[in-house]
Order: C-alpha cells, then sequence, then structure tokens
C-alpha cells in the first residue's frame, strides 16, 4: 500500500490495524502524524479489561478497589489516539508473540506497579495456567510455564550505583555495576527512573554523590539525574546488544498534589478526583525531568524507545490509589490497578509487536 493510501486509511476511516501492527499502519515511526501518545481519554462500559479482584498477588499499595475505593468511574476510560486506534489488549496474543522471552521492568516503585498490571492483564486471559512467583532480595519474577515466559521486576531507585561506604551510602553517578549483568541478558528492558531523584531528609536513600573522584555532599538534582541517565545510556550503547535485547524507556510518571496544574487552585491532592482531564493537553506542560529523558536518549545511539505516557497520564489526576490503600496515606503518585497502568501495557504491546514483527 503506497503513503498516500495509508494516510487516507488511517485518517479518514480511523482503521484499526490488523495484528498489532499499530505504529506500522499510523504510527508515528512512519512519519504519518499518527502518535499513539496523543490524543485523549473516552468513556468505555467494556472497561476494565479485567476484575482486579481475581488477580493473584496484588499489592496492597494499588488496589484500590479492595481498600474501598468509592468511585469506579476511573475504571471505565479508554486512551483514545487521534489519528490511530489502540488495540484491545490480548494476553493469549502477547504471550504467543513472546513465547519464551524474558520481559524485565527495572526502576522504581512505578515500575512494579507497571509489572503489576501487566500480570493481572495476562492472568485474566490465562487464569488457568499456573504462575510461579520467585523472589530474592531485589528480584521478583512471575513465570507463564506453557509459554515459557517471564517477567521480572528489578528494584533499582536510580538505575545506577548506591554503594554503603565508610563516609556512608555513596550515590555513584557514573557507575552502573549492580544489576547492569543481569539486565542485558534479557530479551525486552523497560526502564524507568524519577521518583527518587528529588527526595530529601529521611527519604534521601544516600549521604553523598560521587561522580569519579569527586565526592559532594549534594547538587542541583535535576543535574544529578542528567548525569545519571547519561550513564545509562552510555551503559546501553556498550553492554546492550540490541538485536537481541529491545530497550524501551518509561516516560516521567507524574504526580497530582498540586491543582494549580490542573486549573483547580487550592486542591492540594488528588482525594477528590474522580474525572480524567477533558482534552489532550495538562495546562501545566510537562515536567523538567521529561526534557532530560528526551535529551538523553536523542545522544544514544542504539534503538531504544521511549514509552511516551507522562501527558496522557497527567490527564488522570482521577486514577491515584489517593487513600484507598492499605496504609491510608495519601498516595497521589502511584496508579490503582486496574486502572492507568493497563493503558501502559496496551501500548508497551502495541510496540513489542511492531517491533517484532517489524
Amino acid at each position: 500500500m503506497n503513503v498516500a493510501m495509508r494516510l487516507y486509511n488511517c485518517w479518514v476511516f480511523g482503521l484499526v490495524c490488523v495484528s498489532l501492527s499499530l505504529v506500522s499502519c499510523c504510527g508515528e515511526e512512519d512519519g504519518l502524524g499518527c502518535n499513539m501518545y496523543e490524543g485523549e481519554w473516552v468513556w468505555d462500559d467494556s472497561y476494565p479489561l479485567y476484575d482486579s479482584a481475581k488477580c493473584p498477588h496484588l499489592r496492597s499499595e494499588f488496589d484500590c478497589s479492595k481498600y474501598g475505593r468509592p468511585d469506579h468511574f476511573y475504571l471505565k476510560y479508554r486512551w483514545q489516539p487521534s489519528k490511530c486506534n489502540l488495540p484491545r489488549f490480548d494476553g493469549k496474543e502477547f504471550l504467543t508473540k513472546l513465547r519464551g522471552k524474558q520481559i524485565m521492568f527495572v526502576g522504581d516503585s512505578v515500575s512494579m506497579n507497571q509489572w503489576q498490571s501487566l500480570i493481572c492483564l495476562l492472568h485474566s486471559s490465562v487464569p488457568q495456567i499456573q504462575i510461579l512467583d520467585q523472589l530474592d532480595e531485589t528480584v521478583y519474577n512471575y513465570t507463564f510455564p506453557e509459554y515459557k515466559v517471564s517477567l521480572f521486576v528489578f528494584h533499582s531507585t536510580h538505575l545506577v550505583d548506591i554503594e554503603v561506604e565508610k563516609i556512608g551510602r555513596v550515590l555513584k553517578l557514573d557507575s552502573i555495576k549492580n544489576g547492569g549483568s543481569i539486565w542485558k541478558n534479557m530479551d525486552i528492558l523497560v526502564f524507568n527512573t524519577w521518583l527518587w531523584w528529588y527526595r530529601r531528609g529521611p527519604k534521601q536513600p544516600w549521604d553523598y554523590i560521587q561522580i569519579g573522584d569527586k565526592i559532594v555532599k549534594d547538587m542541583d538534582r535535576m543535574e544529578a539525574f542528567k548525569i545519571g541517565l547519561t550513564t545509562w545510556g552510555k551503559w546501553v550503547d556498550a553492554e546492550v546488544d540490541t538485536d537481541k535485547t529491545k530497550v524501551l524507556f518509561q516516560g516521567i510518571s507524574p504526580q497530582h498534589y498540586n491543582g494549580v496544574e490542573w486549573n483547580e487552585p487550592g486542591v492540594r491532592n488528588c482525594a477528590k478526583e474522580t474525572r480524567p482531564i477533558n482534552g489532550s493537553t495538562y495546562s501545566a506542560g510537562l515536567p523538567k525531568a521529561s526534557y532530560v529523558v528526551e535529551d538523553v536518549l536523542k545522544n544514544i545511539t542504539k534503538p531504544v524507545h521511549l514509552l511516551n505516557i507522562t501527558t496522557l497520564s497527567q490527564l488522570r489526576k482521577d486514577a491515584h490509589p489517593s487513600s484507598y490503600n492499605a496504609f491510608k496515606g495519601m498516595d497521589c503518585t502511584h496508579w490503582c490497578v486496574a486502572g492507568l497502568t493497563d493503558t501502559w501495557n496496551q501500548l508497551l504491546s502495541a510496540q513489542l509487536t511492531l517491533e517484532i514483527e517489524g
């Protein structure tokens, strides 16, 4: 099909691309102006994609329904790209296409959030298949034995190393030793980091920052983030065989603690938010960290796909647990499961299918 005809199909008819070949039909990589990360949230009575009560081992931080969230509006929204359609997630097809593969999410608790969503999506499609749960100090693993597909999550708050030395805990901005040898052996890697870079006080997981031979007590956090992420980018270029291993980086996951950002001055959290923002734009614009991510990714020579979930997630001020979790604390950082993170995994599935079939 020539470019003109493909553009006509995608733009005029809103063609649903067969076999999940979404981006190859009308995606941004084809230069046809169809970006699956641009769009709006629409009501869909066929959602959610699964019943969270039937998902095994769902962590209490994300199980909003179990912990009493009274409204269910947040479960009923589907992401609709502006000029193409995002295929409905098909767990059996996902497992079939990725048979024998190892997928690892590497990052902070937001990575755990997405990993749990993917487990729920797949379990709802193949509930009769045993799921093996393995745990060590930093890694969880779920395996779907019939398909030989393993889903790992590796906890790493900064991606670069934090090591305990005589002076205390040292954040080493130019070092990736803890985990790197494990990561590069995976078939698919989905990285994420940002949540811990700005932490101060008791929640700060390091005491000093080191760059080369220089050790400082603190520095500009955005600069530190860029240096650390650049180290990760150099690690990808030097260590990852991208002919074997697909690499993705998750965009910055937003928080909703300041109503000024969505034109509700005086609102201090997401507690009473039950509906997404209408339209496709977020009045506060992208967070500064997103621009750092874009700059770093531009300088990586090997193929790394940006799972660009930031803006579409900013629109979902309603999708956080708020106080509906086991701890009863106000959480406008993580996301309810079922919920928004299912869409992240739909987007992940579409991109992986493109790369596998392309």
